[in-house]
């Protein structure tokens, strides 16, 4: 199902509402982080880099948005006491999530499963699998708080159609679309609607990594894409639930 990103921003639409981004210092992150600030949100930002958060944070804030709260986090390093105590200091600041948005990953290397270097393998597994399922885990409690949450797994087209050399980012994307149809399932007659999404190409140092050799001026920005993420966490998507939904590239 494609989603437009063709939708403008209404100040104050998300005006109440928390949301955590987790990969918020870069890329598409902080453009959605962006946005959704501009949207009213309060964004709680996640990442592993706290100077690039620090930055993103700055230009949040100068542009006049709701101030965001800066989370940094290791996912690869983090443990499940990591997650409880998010879930603790979510609870305690705010009494609910309304939104959670996996958008984190890394790439790995391109090259057949036959030669992938195992400790490689296991690091892209634990931060594109392994780390959503334990935050998800453990923020499904104060999600519930809310009156009408999201769950948003960011994913991608190989993650849908195998392609050879993708490797473990391949898999762990089939990995984060099982997960995110699963949880669709389970909980399904709660207040919480989880959904997966491709995003497609875009303007970003991952994209450039796959694709070297690609002019990156052919692609479209993080910031022309990321009001869709504002639609997608407001109450306009409220009927969308157990989705793969794709950016449509207007």
């Amino acid at each position: 199902m494609e989603i437009s990103t063709n939708h403008s921003i209404t100040q104050g639409e998300l005006k109440g509402k928390v949301i955590l981004v987790t990969g918020a210092n870069r890329g598409f992150g902080k453009a959605m982080t962006m946005d959704l600030a501009k949207a009213g949100a309060t964004v709680i930002m996640l990442g592993r880099d706290l100077g690039s958060l620090e930055t993103a944070y700055d230009e949040v804030v100068d542009a006049g948005f709701a101030e965001p709260i800066l989370y940094p986090l290791d996912l690869e390093g983090a443990t499940p006491e990591h997650y409880q105590q998010l879930q603790k200091d979510v609870l305690d600041n705010f009494g609910q999530l309304d939104g959670l948005i996996h958008n984190a990953g890394i790439i790995g290397t391109m090259m057949p499963i036959e030669q992938y270097d195992l400790k490689l393998w296991y690091s892209t597994m634990q931060i594109n699998v392994n780390a959503p399922f334990m935050l998800t885990q453990a923020l499904i409690p104060a999600l519930n708080k809310s009156a009408d949450a999201r769950i948003l797994f960011l994913s991608s087209s190989v993650g849908r159609n195998a392609r050879a050399y993708w490797g473990a980012y391949g898999v762990s994307k089939f990995a984060i679309e099982g997960l995110s149809k699963t949880l669709s399932e389970e909980l399904e007659k709660t207040n919480i609607k989880t959904n997966s999404l491709d995003p497609r190409r875009m303007r970003t140092k991952m994209r450039q990594t796959a694709y070297p050799a690609e002019n990156a001026d052919n692609n479209p920005t993080p910031e022309s894409m990321s009001p869709a993420i504002v639609y997608l966490m407001s109450k306009r998507s409220s009927a969308l639930n157990g989705e793969q939904l794709t950016l449509a590239l207007d």
